[in-house]
């Protein structure tokens, strides 16, 4: 009998696949035109695709596996099937919320697969910011993690009738940074940061940051579903920015080491390009290539990851860069509702 906590699981998995075309049904990313080069003096051959997930970690592409799922024998399949694709095509990849671990030893399987296909790989491990430094630890212990990603989700929090209520989560990032030995990554999970959130990290000493925006998963809307006792609001469960402007809000954060990621919404080549050109080191896709892998089982995935790891090089020297950090570079036009987004906290900020 499965049991509640992997019944969740479950539950995540089949309302995400169900309100996949919902979620998707805005390109967050379609108000950013990208300037093309006529005479862009590169060579396809020589174009270098590895980025740099960290200071600590660079990865062979610039976009890689999000965090997705775990925690249930169905979920387990599932990152089986993910961690093999990853193998095949030199991805990283994260897992879903290990949360679940310490409260059901039989999920601790859904996740140790990751390492067990895939035993050469960079895997990135995965807690919700309540997690305790000790919990840190063993699950980056449990599979081998080559970093660790806390996630920032307060809007679900509240959402779930059983999620937390207090968000005093600062100082516990501080320790379990202080505590683990691999790269830290902090991330929301699909409402964005703004330059205030940033700063806040920043002074707290957390250098890796993923943006996560509005435009793909909505787990708001997912615990919404879930949830018979009451029925948000769709502007409340829209809540947060898209990742075009939570890159917005990057561009003026006072640490400019601070180590931006971007995720959310992401759904082709040409958009991980485009966070590129916006400030993003390297890109988080999972809603994406999760629908792709439950439509059309392994192979569809597959052959969408050939597609996109031909086209990114192919783009880059259309764009007249050889490095995915030159991306940063070239010339972008934004619509008049980013550019309009963009002006007005810039007034802001500097007001």
């Amino acid at each position: 009998m499965v049991n509640q906590h992997a019944q969740r699981k479950n539950e995540h998995l089949s309302l995400a696949e169900k309100d996949y075309a919902f979620n998707h049904q805005n390109d967050p990313f379609a108000g950013i035109q990208l300037i093309p080069r006529a005479l862009p003096e590169t060579d396809l051959n020589m174009i270098q695709t590895h980025a740099k997930l960290t200071d600590k970690l660079e990865i062979t592409w610039p976009f890689y596996l999000e965090a997705m799922t775990g925690g249930s024998e169905r979920a387990g399949k599932i990152n089986h099937q993910l961690a093999t694709v990853a193998k095949k095509y030199d991805l990283a990849m994260a897992t879903g919320s290990m949360s679940i671990i310490f409260r059901d030893d039989q999920a601790k399987a859904s996740f140790t697969i990751v390492r067990e296909t895939n035993p050469n790989g960079i895997i990135i491990a995965n807690l919700g910011a309540s997690a305790t430094p000790q919990q840190a630890l063993a699950a980056i212990d449990l599979i081998q993690a080559d970093a660790l990603e806390i996630h920032l989700n307060v809007a679900q929090e509240l959402i779930m009738p059983e999620g937390d209520r207090e968000f005093l989560w600062l100082e516990n990032l501080q320790a379990i940074q202080a505590a683990i030995k691999v790269p830290l990554i902090v991330k929301e999970v699909g409402s964005g940061m703004s330059v205030n959130d940033l700063n806040q990290l920043a002074n707290a000493g957390i250098q890796v940051v993923n943006i996560s925006g509005r435009g793909g998963t909505s787990f708001p809307r997912i615990e919404n579903r879930r949830n018979h006792h009451r029925n948000y609001h769709d502007n409340l469960l829209a809540w947060g920015l898209t990742t075009p402007q939570a890159l917005i809000e990057s561009q003026f954060r006072h640490n400019a080491k601070q180590q931006i990621i971007a995720s959310g919404g992401i759904t082709s080549p040409l958009d991980v390009i485009k966070a590129g050109a916006m400030g993003a080191q390297a890109v988080g896709v999972a809603g994406y290539f999760l629908h792709q892998l439950i439509q059309g089982g392994p192979e569809t995935l597959i052959q969408e990851i050939a597609e996109w790891q031909a086209e990114i090089p192919e783009i880059m020297t259309m764009l007249g860069v050889s490095s995915f950090d030159q991306l940063k570079q070239v010339g972008l036009i934004l619509d008049p509702e980013l550019y309009n987004y963009q002006q007005q906290r810039q007034t802001q900020i500097k007001a």
